[in-house]
């Protein structure tokens, strides 16, 4: 069922001066909605501010700031009087072997996919619970579903990010608020350039890098705003999926992800129960 209101909502986008942000961001305002747009940087987005009639108002905010964080989402809910859809969007992606990895690469970026969706999450739902409804969407990734060379550590935190949307959901439903995970495939969204952290190549890994550049050059990024459209109809929905897909090249990956980990499972089931 979709939703039958007829008030604008409004929305709380992380990440929001590019990439699928940036599209959720113009979607949202497009069907007349009000959006509460941060990034460390939204000189991207004056433009959109300019032309948005006060419905959209932007600040910069790093979501791996946990005091800043909560700050920030009270000031938003303040701009407007409310939040209906908190997206956690915010994110980067460091590219790099796990042997390449420095200690603080790694934390870097745990702190922002991660630990930024944490802290957002921490401090909207007092907010939500006293309202008694909205809706928390996770920006997860279709690399969720499994590690993959060269990605693992962006593989982790979305991994990660998962697990505690799973237990999130759970705690908040009673409350009237939903969460839902949204797990994107490839999007022009400037994430492995813009937000793309290298490590520095060990050579042992060079025939294994040579291998993935020419898989990852046979691959075609889709149009944002189609991720967009789709948010806007789960934005819609009286009864929200907890996780969904997006995109068809991602769909069929996730598929086929969870089909060959099933079959693993079924191939050692003996041993899995005579170990008790």
């Amino acid at each position: 069922m979709t939703r039958a209101e007829t008030q604008p909502r409004t929305w709380f986008i992380t990440g929001a001066s590019r990439g699928l942000g940036r599209a959720f961001t113009e979607a949202a305002l497009a069907a007349g909605d009000r959006v509460v747009g941060v990034s460390r940087d939204v000189s991207p987005l004056a433009e959109l501010v300019a032309g948005s009639g006060g419905r959209l108002v932007t600040f910069a905010l790093d979501v791996a700031d946990r005091a800043a964080v909560f700050a920030g989402v009270q000031r938003a809910y303040d701009a407007f009087g409310g939040l209906d859809v908190v997206v956690n969007n915010a994110g980067a992606v460091v590219l790099g072997m796990l042997e390449e990895l420095t200690e603080e690469q790694a934390r870097a970026h745990l702190d922002t996919n991660f630990f930024g969706a944490l802290w957002v999450s921490q401090a909207a739902i007092p907010l939500l619970r006293a309202q008694g409804s909205g809706h928390i969407m996770q920006v997860s990734s279709m690399g969720s579903a499994g590690g993959f060379a060269a990605t693992g550590v962006y593989s982790a935190g979305k991994a990660a990010l998962d697990a505690m949307t799973e237990a999130l959901a759970m705690e908040v439903e009673r409350f009237g608020i939903a969460v839902t995970i949204l797990q994107p495939g490839g999007y022009e969204t400037g994430l492995f350039t813009t937000g793309l952290t290298m490590t520095e190549q060990n050579e042992a890994y060079a025939p294994l890098r040579a291998w993935l550049a020419d898989m990852w050059n046979e691959s075609t990024d889709a149009d944002p705003a189609m991720a967009a459209a789709a948010v806007l109809r789960i934005a819609d929905l009286d009864t929200p999926p907890k996780r969904v897909v997006l995109g068809d090249a991602a769909y069929d990956m996730v598929g086929d992800l969870s089909r060959a980990r099933t079959a693993e499972l079924a191939k050692w089931e003996k041993l899995s129960r005579k170990a008790g």
